[in-house]
């Protein structure tokens, strides 16, 4: 029992022991006159279920039983009870009755609670508390109180490794305890703003989600301006990208003769747009009309990634180097050292081609060895390079999405290859990758 004197301090008296004790340090606000701070021991009779363990599960009979996964806020989910077996004495003091209060013990549901509201009775694990109410119509108010002191994180127990609510903890709860009608009051008030409450959680849960993403939209948009000719003005004084082709063919068949390159680098495939204002694409002496997701201006050609783009190995070397693998490129992890692999220089790019984040570049900080998922990005030196990085990153979630394989995904290489791209003049490329880097930095 615990009572205030006159001087406004709060002493709890054990009736077992007639010893009386101060305990204003747990009293956590002041409360009306009217109201009593007691226990939930004090006004509940507390039990918890049956172990359920292979030791255990025969003698009695079969009976249907509640764990912590049927017993969320506020409902049960009984779709898929279990079954064990339950003697008449297990029965007695391990089940449910219309108007119980059961209470979950661990795990990260901690706390939850709900009424037993049907009208059979119904067996328990020994995770779940059940509380019978010793004071009529008091369940629901404490069911409140017991929400709030979980959204307040002060209802686990302390000094344990695992967030939990022991039945110790549970018993020796305080709770401000109004008289019945005023606890009515009470609760039937917050069953009227809970549902508003709810509603408005929902829109800004929504809210800072569209916050959380709105930056990676206005980025996805800005790139997908860029890489259709529409974030920066054309000027016929640049010329056409026309010239480039020859070039970037010229680079590819060095590069081939020279072993950087394998020769299935090498493309005779045009794209062009006809008369009739149809794409078309032009391939081993074959003609075939084909749809491009974008429109893109008339001063540019178009070509497939794999023509200005392709994955390699690296250079194979033998000696000790930094291990450039995706958690130390994050600053998620410290340099590790390595033996030998597949060698990049400071400038280089790289692209993972192995997990979830396949088709993310990471530009290489400094010399070392690549980390097993990736593979070196060569991008033609004709082209302007930032301008095919913002293409790649236009495509992430794409590449991303369209993974294969199950236990380990891979890049799809045929679609990263076969992704279309709009190639400008060179200085219209430069124009672009500036004005994308300006804009960025805008929105940071």
């Amino acid at each position: 029992m615990v009572l205030p004197n006159s001087l406004s301090s709060y002493y709890e008296k054990f009736l077992a022991t007639g010893e009386v004790k101060c305990i204003d340090e747990e009293i956590p606000f002041e409360i009306p006159s009217s109201w009593e701070w007691t226990r939930i021991g004090n006004i509940f009779n507390h039990t918890s279920g049956k172990q359920q363990s292979s030791s255990n599960k025969n003698g009695g009979t079969p009976q249907k039983f509640i764990t912590t996964s049927n017993l969320y806020w506020g409902y049960f989910v009984l779709d898929n009870v279990k079954v064990m077996d339950f003697t008449e004495e297990e029965i007695k003091n391990s089940s449910a009755t219309k108007g119980d209060l059961l209470v979950c013990e661990g795990g990260a549901g901690y706390g939850r609670s709900a009424i037993w509201n049907e009208d059979y009775d119904i067996c328990l694990q020994n995770h779940v508390h059940r509380l019978r109410p010793l004071v009529d119509e008091t369940c629901e108010y404490v069911y409140y109180f017991i929400y709030l002191q979980k959204e307040s994180n002060n209802l686990a127990s302390v000094g344990t490794a695992m967030p939990g609510l022991s039945a110790n903890r549970l018993k020796h709860l305080l709770v401000p305890l109004p008289p019945i009608a005023e606890q009515n009051r009470i609760t039937k008030k917050l069953k009227e703003v809970f549902p508003v409450v709810e509603k408005y959680n929902k829109v800004q849960d929504e809210l800072n989600l569209l916050n959380s993403s709105l930056n990676a939209i206005i980025k996805k948009s800005i790139l997908q301006e860029a890489i259709q000719g529409k974030l920066v003005p054309q000027i016929a004084e640049e010329g056409t990208a026309q010239e480039l082709l020859e070039q970037i063919q010229q680079e590819k068949s060095q590069l081939i003769k020279e072993g950087k390159l394998k020769k299935s680098a090498l493309s005779d495939s045009v794209i062009y747009k006809g008369d009739d204002n149809k794409y078309y694409e032009r391939i081993n002496g074959q003609t075939v009309e084909i749809e491009l997701p974008l429109e893109y201006p008339n001063s540019w050609i178009l070509l497939r990634l794999k023509d200005v783009c392709q994955l390699t190995d690296g250079e194979k070397r033998n000696g000790k180097g930094i291990c450039l693998d995706a958690k130390y490129l994050r600053s998620k992890s410290s340099a590790s050292i390595v033996e030998k692999g597949k060698f990049v220089y400071a400038g280089d790019n790289i692209i993972l081609v192995d997990g979830e984040n396949s088709g993310e570049v990471f530009p290489v900080p400094q010399n070392g060895y690549m980390g097993s998922t990736f593979k070196q990005l060569w991008l033609s030196s004709v082209m302007w390079k930032p301008y095919i990085l913002a293409f790649i990153l236009f495509y992430k979630d794409e590449l991303r999405n369209s993974k294969r394989g199950a236990a380990i995904p891979h890049l799809n290489k045929e679609l990263f290859y076969n992704l279309p791209i709009g190639i400008p003049p060179l200085a219209e490329q430069q124009r672009i990758a500036c004005q994308i880097n300006n804009l960025f930095q805008l929105i940071k």
